[in-house]
């Protein structure tokens, strides 16, 4: 399992939590020198362009740090997603997240849909006929929805509940419904964590959606899979919550 990170992450780019300091910070310890940490090239023009318009891009250009670090988190993707392809499951450990960025509009700390441009893409080199989007975010992926609205080839699957073993047999549920998927991809955001702004889910109920990832990636498609950060918002319980989810998907 490699860890897609830049030390830019660590940059407070804007005052909204997902920028936060120390936030990026937590997750780099937690992790330790368990994974090996593969830094990532920026996304291109090109790149961004799959999911956005001309218009969206060239907004989020007005902020030169929101952009460089924008292109870097999609670029984080971008390098999960090929390391998946090549058969090694990968995390984005990345950051503006992406799941609220529609094609021509954006919102909830999002700029660019970073899991949205490394599906794309891959669909694009022909590699990906098929992919399924899991995202167990505690909000709705809008973004996501958007980007791939008409896209048949793409499933998004965005689980609710109301408790810990409900949401866990919704996220299995997911899985047996897709067939044929060529990738599974993640937007793995942890503030539905008991000591998160959603209060439902336990750490190691993140070890075992990891777990159900790998084991459904395993039996369906060649065990390609891959994740993004999304949100999390609680610094104190965060990076154990992102280990757990990685120790079950490795």
């Amino acid at each position: 399992m490699k860890v897609i990170f830049h030390e830019r992450f660590y940059e407070v780019y804007t005052a909204d939590p997902a920028a936060g300091g120390g936030r990026m910070e937590a997750i780099v310890e937690a992790l330790g020198k368990e994974f090996e940490f593969v830094a990532p090239d920026p996304a291109s023009e090109e790149d961004l362009a799959l999911v956005h318009t001309r218009d969206q891009i060239t907004n989020i250009k007005r902020s030169r740090q929101v952009y460089e670090i924008g292109v870097l988190s999609a670029g984080g993707a971008l390098k999960a997603a090929e390391l998946a392809w090549e058969g090694e499951p990968a995390f984005g450990l990345i950051r503006p997240p992406g799941h609220h960025a529609s094609p021509d509009s954006c919102w909830g700390f999002c700029y660019f849909n970073n899991i949205a441009i490394a599906v794309k893409k891959l669909m694009k080199r022909g590699q990906v006929q098929k992919a399924l989007i899991l995202d167990f975010d505690l909000h709705f992926g809008d973004g996501t929805e958007n980007s791939f609205r008409g896209t048949p080839q793409v499933l998004y699957f965005h689980p609710e509940a109301s408790g810990g073993q409900e949401f866990i047999e919704e996220v299995k549920k997911s899985f047996e419904r897709a067939e044929g998927f060529d990738i599974l991809a993640v937007s793995a955001g942890f503030d539905r964590h008991v000591e998160d702004w959603g209060g439902l889910l336990t750490t190691e109920d993140y070890r075992t959606v990891g777990s159900l990832v790998k084991r459904y990636s395993q039996k369906v498609c060649k065990g390609r899979r891959f994740a993004v950060l999304e949100g999390g918002y609680n610094h104190s319980v965060l990076g154990q919550n992102v280990r757990a989810f990685l120790k079950g998907m490795e």
